[in-house]
């Protein structure tokens, strides 16, 4: 695993590229419970369309959550090599699916690359539950080896780059990020210190699945999911009605190359990664102010860019009451108050943990190709404690949309910040 940092705005050690521009990315990947696949996705997003609804998966009538943004119309044999499948779980067949179609649109030959010039940094979060609870099962109904488990589990995220990997002939650098739902965009960051070390390609992202009831145990446990029962009123970030968040699976994928090397080939980008930062909240009981505002400027500053620069705001959008306020007062603090859109395009699919922000990115990323910002669902009217211009109702058009921020918190206290440009 690799430490969640905050990356210094001057560039050090390692051996960077020849180019100084931003790496862009040129594929994309999506899994998600409103759409298999990008432009299927995206066009559910524009159109409102939520895929939140009543758990399916196992039987949640005793649990106090009951609704999970889940992917129903996925079928593993049409996306996954057949000699894979017993030796991969749900969210790994999840992350081959978005992983192949990312490649696929950016459309580079992986074979005319230099051996150790394309790898893999995804993030991690819930997505070991499922595969561990299989291994529980196994064990408790085969008289398997105690540890085998636990070692399962352990071992599960790497496991899962490692099959992107190996599927793929991607034999350079490889990581795995755990931050919960920040995680996406640590991954990315990771990812562009890698090109800035001279690797021309990596596939970064992250995509995330628990929705198992061991995983679900774990939700409940800590507090955040709602307990409504009508997806249209479960998930309301910065609403005075907002009781908490839905869980949900997918994520998006990425393909991230240096700028010079996809200049070069011809290929077509949806745009450039210009500024990362990320920081720590204060442990509980130990004073101090959240430090997500503070994530958020300094990712400006390291993309040369003031608050007028920037046009859209992806919010993380925790959905409840003071995880909302929060956020709500660290983007007024920076742009002023309703002083930019703000949207949570996540109200259709639930939290995804580590695949939430990546998806996030991906949104952001074609809101500014299409010159659109997608709306916020279900939440007709922010918080007076809540002074953000929320994209409401329906999509906004947007013309001249060139720079979007993305936020992100997981749990613990990481707070992420990532800003992107527009192609061209």
């Amino acid at each position: 695993m690799t430490a969640h940092v905050t990356e210094p705005a001057a560039r050090t050690g390692g051996t960077p590229s020849a180019s100084a521009a931003a790496p862009v990315v040129t594929g994309i990947g999506v899994t998600a419970p409103n759409g298999l696949g990008t432009e299927v996705w995206w066009a559910a997003v524009l159109r409102g369309e939520s895929g939140i609804g009543p758990v399916t998966r196992f039987d949640a009538g005793r649990y106090p959550a009951k609704l999970a943004g889940e992917i129903r119309d996925f079928a593993p044999e049409q996306h996954v090599p057949s000699r894979l499948l017993p030796q991969t779980d749900h969210m790994t067949r999840l992350a081959l699916t978005a992983a192949d179609e990312a490649l696929a649109d950016a459309g580079v030959d992986l074979s005319a690359l230099p051996d150790y010039a394309a790898g893999v940094v995804t993030a991690g979060s819930a997505g070991g539950f499922e595969f561990g609870q299989r291994e529980l099962e196994a064990l408790w109904s085969k008289g398997g080896q105690y540890v085998s488990a636990y070692q399962s589990f352990a071992w599960f995220y790497a496991v899962n780059t490692g099959q992107i990997s190996i599927k793929n002939g991607l034999r350079g650098p490889s990581g795995v990020l755990v931050t919960e739902q920040a995680g996406g965009l640590d991954a990315v960051a990771q990812a562009r210190r890698q090109i800035r070390k001279g690797v021309r390609l990596l596939v970064t992202g992250g995509v995330d699945s628990s929705l198992c009831p061991w995983g679900w145990a774990a939700h409940l446990a800590g507090g955040e999911l709602t307990g409504a029962t009508d997806p249209s009123r479960a998930y309301l970030p910065f609403s005075e009605a907002a009781s908490g968040h839905v869980a949900g699976e997918g994520g998006a994928l990425l393909v991230l190359e240096d700028a010079d090397v996809a200049e070069a080939r011809g290929a077509r980008t949806y745009g450039a990664v210009a500024g990362y930062a990320a920081t720590f909240d204060p442990p509980p009981g130990r004073g101090g102010a959240p430090r997500l505002r503070a994530a958020a400027e300094q990712a400006l500053r390291e993309a040369g860019m003031t608050p007028d620069d920037v046009d859209v705001v992806f919010a993380d959008a925790a959905g409840r009451r003071d995880a909302d306020r929060v956020e709500a007062e660290a983007v007024a603090g920076i742009f002023g108050e309703h002083g930019v859109p703000v949207t949570a395009p996540k109200t259709m699919t639930g939290r995804l943990a580590a695949g939430g922000a990546a998806l996030d990115l991906a949104a952001a990323l074609l809101a500014l190709r299409d010159q659109v910002i997608p709306p916020t669902v279900h939440v007709a009217t922010p918080a007076g404690d809540c002074p953000v211009d929320l994209v409401t109702g329906a999509r906004r058009p947007a013309g001249g949309l060139r720079a979007a921020l993305v936020l992100a918190r997981g749990r613990g206290g990481f707070n992420s910040a990532m800003v992107v440009r527009a192609a061209g």
